[in-house]
């Protein structure tokens, strides 16, 4: 039985705390992404408040799945026990990640179910999120691969889509995933937005370690016999790694588990955010078109404003003043200096493409 009052028997979080964050340079770099990051001014970073949210479902059974460089990073932030922070030697992609997790816990753990959940999101509903969470452990019990469908709120074009099927008989509030669908143009999205019938996708998945095995070993066998040997003798990871596929856990088991109909999802609405790019901060902390100043993330005493908006991150310590500017992105740290538009925002990513191309990797 759990220690903690409410924590789900069997129920183990992962954790993948991975990617560099491109379109929140120079916040977020290569040596210090984004789920290192406070990112809301609540004094815990991103991967802090995943851990936060999820500790009541699961009281001490976390798995973090991060790269090396992290790994000292995210045990300081966590206090999580050694054993409990999976590092990878380099990046694979989310299957190897979240499959090298499952693969743990399927020796640990006969009955586990485990929920993967990214450490760079950020969840303004907890209690809802939670119970969501619930209701998917209850359908994963029963051999499905659960996702968790967010109520899109716009006709985003930047997320994948779930498309709902028919309710799941004995499971209130779940339903059959007809299919997973890739980022459409805007036009498409404003007809999903429509019809009611699909949700964003989120990344979130709740499953029993052996079903996403067992799913698959059904495309590559030899993929997911790497990955349970691998549990088995953790002083290989050096050697078998670099082999590994890399594939997203979507195109890998999710799309084809859904063709083959075995792909269930809980949709919520629990105020959910990517913190994608400077934009989408923006909107987080509170920009808007009823905003006569801009949003700051940091020491509101280093800001100076005059007829402006957006946002600005003041990170360097020297004072910034932002004149007759509408919608802007102003980010000031130590060795780098961002202005933009929230327009813009996507296209901070390029910036960072240059700079390793033009050998300036030390700034990314």
């Amino acid at each position: 039985m759990s220690a903690v009052p409410g924590a789900i028997d069997h129920f183990h979080a992962v954790i993948p705390a991975g990617g560099a964050g491109t379109r929140l340079w120079p916040v977020s770099r290569s040596a210090a992404p984004k789920f290192l990051s406070d990112l809301t001014g609540s004094g815990r970073t991103l991967l802090q408040e995943t851990v936060d949210r999820l500790a009541p479902l699961v009281d001490d059974r976390f798995l973090v799945v991060t790269g090396r460089a992290h790994r000292d990073a995210v045990a300081e932030q966590t206090r999580l026990p050694d054993a409990a922070i999976l590092a990878e030697p380099s990046a694979r992609d989310s299957m190897a990640a979240i499959g090298l997790a499952a693969a743990v816990l399927e020796r640990l753990d006969p009955d586990a179910v485990m929920g993967s959940f990214a450490a760079d999101h950020v969840i303004a509903e907890p209690a809802v999120f939670r119970d969501t969470v619930r209701t998917a452990v209850e359908v994963a019990r029963e051999d499905w691969l659960v996702t968790i469908g967010i109520e899109p709120t716009f006709p985003s074009s930047a997320f994948g889509y779930v498309h709902l099927g028919d309710p799941l008989a004995g499971h209130a509030g779940a339903f059959r995933v007809r299919s997973f669908v890739e980022k459409p143009s805007p036009v498409v999205a404003e007809g999903y937005l429509a019809s009611g019938e699909y949700r964003w996708n989120a990344g979130m998945f709740v499953v029993r370690p052996r079903v996403l095995l067992d799913l698959l070993a059904a495309s590559d066998p030899d993929f997911a016999a790497a990955l349970r040997a691998l549990a088995g003798d953790l002083d290989r990871l050096e050697e078998v790694w670099p082999e590994l596929p890399r594939i997203a856990l979507d195109h890998a088991v999710a799309e084809p588990a859904a063709d083959a109909g075995r792909v269930a999802t809980v949709p919520a609405s629990f105020g959910w955010d990517d913190v994608g790019d400077f934009d989408s901060l923006a909107a987080l902390l509170g920009a808007g078109d009823d905003r006569a100043v801009p949003v700051v993330l940091g020491d509101p005493a280093l800001v100076r404003d005059v007829h402006s908006t957006g946002l600005v991150v003041p990170g360097s310590g020297r004072l910034v003043a932002v004149v007759g500017l509408d919608d802007v992105v102003v980010v000031d740290t130590p060795d780098a200096l961002l202005v933009t538009t929230r327009a813009h925002a996507q296209d901070v990513k390029e910036v960072v493409a240059d700079l390793k191309q033009s050998g300036r990797a030390d700034l990314t």
